[in-house]
């Protein structure tokens, strides 16, 4: 049976652009498997894998025009987006390798032998090592900084795991170009090109994360998806670490008292933040609880009329058009649900903004109206009123975990205010925010990109200096001769690594 054809298409008119390569088969997978872990000690020097992740960043850079046509050309995002992730994405790739230089993230403990204690303690010598192959499932609607070159490559990579990407099949054409610059920056570097491999197709997915070889797996996309493949991890003959982003609400609270004093400048950016993109951020604000009465009807009004003068947008494919399109119909029909702009088709490829409003009373017990505590990937959000802290309270207590949490106060709630309402927040979330919106993730080192189930199956972070952590397993050395030691345990610090030393830092 001839392996089937992966096209390129644009989204733009639904049509193929391109054949850009054909679906692996299960030899073919277990080939680029092997051929990564048969490489992985080519990435110990720590040296060298920071020159091989500035060395991406700049080759990403180079072929920029490139990367950003084939982007846009496959997604519709356009290339003023697509020229700011392509520069967030080599940012990150040397972000990665600042963090290989200094060394911290190998944790290293050294607690020398004391017998004074009890019971008595052994020379004891700890720091983190790579955990092997480690699978990457490329995310569709961000092309290049959470796919081949994004985030799970980059963090993976630094760690000193090879990788095997499974391309996105909605930019495939995007991730042949980005694996072949990752492997012309692992061959200017002296590194095997095997560093970092490509895979097509679902069945290859799947082989992928059951194989014997892979260590450990990196996933953002649909809860369906993502806990399926966490599930085949799972109940592997030897399970594996998933770290997957599944799906976020991310829910908004704004105060009565923050609704009164600049109702319509949250409205107004309430309306960017969830058109962003077309709607497709993971990051978007799906729900948000808005008091009944006239600051929460101002906030209203500028809503409607930004979201009114937003322009059609085209989605990733036409199959998330579809389901866009089929959810907000549901929603929309659900007693007392009202539509003051309404979602749906903008055009034969395109789909139009709009928003939906709700009592929160609703919503306070399951029933019908669940379905708006659920993601709804596009231009839409859910806006429920409320006319009591106890509703607020009670809606909060029936959301999911997200990846954002959100509150909106006032100036006079600053000084303590609102506490409690940021302490019922802080537990459905990873990241909380205050008086902002949640599209836009920096990557930094105090960030975090996860949060409770459905939004991640892990406690960690995508995206920031931590998310090496997810590729590292500890293992400690006791008595152990000094000749025998790994360089970095030596009592010597012939790498010059930051490290604790009996307790303390050395």
């Amino acid at each position: 049976m001839a392996a089937a054809p992966v096209w390129s298409v644009d989204p733009r008119t639904g049509n193929p652009r391109e054949q850009v390569a054909v679906e692996a088969t299960a030899e073919e997978v277990d080939r680029a498997v092997r051929a990564a872990h048969a490489v992985r000690d080519s990435l110990a020097d720590r040296t060298t894998r920071a020159a091989f992740l500035r060395t991406a960043a700049e080759l990403l850079t180079e072929a920029g025009d490139h990367v950003v046509e084939a982007a846009d050309a496959e997604t519709a995002l356009g290339p003023a987006r697509l020229t700011g992730e392509l520069a967030r994405t080599a940012a990150q790739l040397r972000a990665f390798a600042e963090v290989v230089d200094e060394g911290a993230f190998l944790d290293v403990h050294i607690d020398h032998a004391d017998a004074t204690r009890t019971p008595p303690w052994p020379d004891l010598r700890r720091y983190k090592i790579p955990l092997g192959v480690v699978a990457v499932y490329a995310a569709s609607n961000f092309p290049l900084a959470f796919s081949v070159p994004g985030g799970d490559t980059a963090s993976a990579l630094a760690a000193g795991c090879p990788v095997v990407v499974k391309a996105h099949p909605d930019h495939p054409a995007t991730s042949e170009l980005c694996a072949s610059v990752l492997r012309r920056a692992a061959a200017r570097t002296g590194l095997p090109e095997d560093v970092v491999s490509l895979v097509h197709g679902f069945e290859a997915g799947v082989a992928l994360v059951r194989h014997p070889l892979v260590a450990a797996a990196g996933f953002t996309g649909s809860v369906r998806g993502g806990r399926a493949l966490f599930d085949a991890a799972a109940a592997r003959p030897a399970p594996i670490p998933f770290h997957g982003e599944l799906g976020s609400l991310n829910p908004v609270v704004v105060t009565g008292a923050a609704a009164a004093e600049r109702g319509e400048e949250i409205g107004a950016g309430l309306a960017g933040s969830m058109t962003m993109g077309a709607g497709q951020f993971c990051t978007k604000p799906g729900f948000v609880l808005v008091p009944e009465g006239e600051g929460g009807d101002r906030l209203l009004k500028a809503l409607t009329e930004a979201v009114s003068d937003t322009e059609a947008g085209v989605l990733l494919d036409h199959r998330m058009r579809d389901a866009f399109l089929a959810g907000v119909t549901e929603r929309a029909a659900l007693p007392g649900v009202e539509a003051p702009v309404t979602p749906g088709a903008g055009g034969e490829h395109t789909v139009a903004a709009g928003f939906l409003t709700v009592p929160a009373r609703e919503l306070t017990a399951e029933g019908p109206h669940d379905a708006l505590l659920e993601e709804c990937f596009g231009p839409v959000t859910v806006v429920a009123r409320y006319a009591s802290d106890d509703e607020i309270t009670a809606v909060l207590a029936r959301l999911p975990g997200n990846l954002t949490a959100t509150l909106h106060i006032a100036t006079e709630e600053a000084g303590g205010g609102a506490a409690d309402l940021l302490a019922a927040l802080t537990p459905l979330a990873g990241r909380v925010l205050v008086n902002g919106w949640p599209t836009g993730v920096a990557v930094a080192p105090a960030q975090h990109h996860g949060g409770p189930y459905p939004a991640t199956t892990s406690t960690s972070t995508s995206v920031g200096a931590t998310a090496i952590e997810r590729w590292l397993r500890p293992v400690s050395y006791q008595s152990t001769p000094e000749a025998l030691l790994p360089p970095e345990l030596r009592e010597d610090n012939p790498l010059g690594l930051p490290r604790r030393v009996d307790g303390r830092p050395a």
